[in-house]
């Protein structure tokens, strides 16, 4: 309530200060470039809110856990995987989340073998459910034979944090529990001690990690947060008659499965598949500029305001 009335009010003053900048423009004075930049301003704004309005599921509001592994196409998927990674961090930033990585994988060549990251701010899981599937690169390959064109593909699974008041029962003989030292990605400082840890919930086969912590006490208590997380998103995918959907989707990420294709050689498109929304601004989304997918998917998806 708080947030929406804060938003109105933002809403107001734009609109204010839109009417004195027309109300100068009609007296001669040169402001249309201030007047084009509000305009666009208010346009981002009011897009913003639209798919907030449109976010009305349990755990919309909550922070977002993405985890990321390649697939199919060895170290060329390693680094298309890195770079998705860093689509995610800077759509994070320009939005105004806290971004953290609580598990870093590095490739042996290149990229990564998996990542975990934890989005944190309003409806940051909302935004981001959208996100989830097998995506598609077509490139140049820049670790192949020269001019060779490429084919990679990456997984990305998005669950909400949980909210410390949701009961999820874990017994402590169901978990295997394992440290290691910590890596990190280049020149990030690592750690000489085994303070990184692994969490393994038997019954399920869920294996979690995180070394974003110096302390391997709040490696440990992360690494919980996030399979608590990750058990809660296997109970509802049970209920919702999808997990069977879910899991196929993780074995299989290869050709005819992906969400979204991103194609930079021989022309430059985005493309997501469920929407058939596209763009030719490659560039700008894999800098994070994904906002018109998710619109376009939650739209697609049929969600109306509560």
């Amino acid at each position: 309530m708080e947030a929406d009335i804060e938003s109105d009010l933002r809403y107001a003053r734009k609109i204010d200060d839109l009417n004195a900048l027309v109300e100068l423009a009609g007296e001669g004075e040169d402001v249309f470039q201030e007047l084009s930049d509000e305009v666009e301003k208010l346009i981002e704004e009011t897009r913003h809110t639209e798919i907030r309005m449109l976010l009305s599921g349990e755990n919309d509001a909550a922070n977002a856990i993405v985890t990321i592994h390649p697939g199919a196409g060895g170290v060329d998927s390693q680094d298309w995987a890195d770079m998705l990674v860093r689509m995610y961090m800077r759509w994070g930033e320009r939005d105004g989340y806290t971004v953290k990585i609580l598990d870093y994988q590095p490739g042996d060549e290149a990229g990564i073998r998996s990542a975990t990251l934890i989005i944190e701010g309003e409806f940051a899981y909302g935004y981001l459910s959208s996100e989830s599937g097998v995506h598609r690169l077509v490139r140049i390959s820049p670790f192949g034979a020269i001019g060779k064109r490429q084919t990679s593909f990456a997984s990305v699974f998005v669950y909400p944090q949980l909210d410390e008041k949701i009961e999820i029962q874990i017994d402590e003989k169901d978990l295997r529990i394992d440290t290691y030292r910590s890596s990190g990605a280049g020149g990030q400082h690592v750690n000489v001690t085994d303070s990184a840890v692994r969490i393994t919930h038997i019954p399920t086969g869920i294996v979690v990690s995180c070394q974003n912590e110096r302390s391997q006490i709040r490696n440990r208590e992360m690494a919980r947060q996030v399979l608590r997380s990750r058990l809660y998103e296997l109970e509802m995918s049970k209920k919702r008659q999808e997990m069977q959907e879910v899991e196929d989707s993780k074995m299989d990420i290869n050709f005819g499965s992906q969400i979204r294709s991103y194609v930079l050689h021989p022309y430059r498109m985005v493309k997501d598949h469920r929407t058939k929304f596209e763009t030719s601004n490659a560039d700008k989304v894999l800098d994070g500029d994904i906002e018109d997918f998710i619109y376009q998917f939650l739209v697609f998806r049929g969600v109306r305001p509560a």
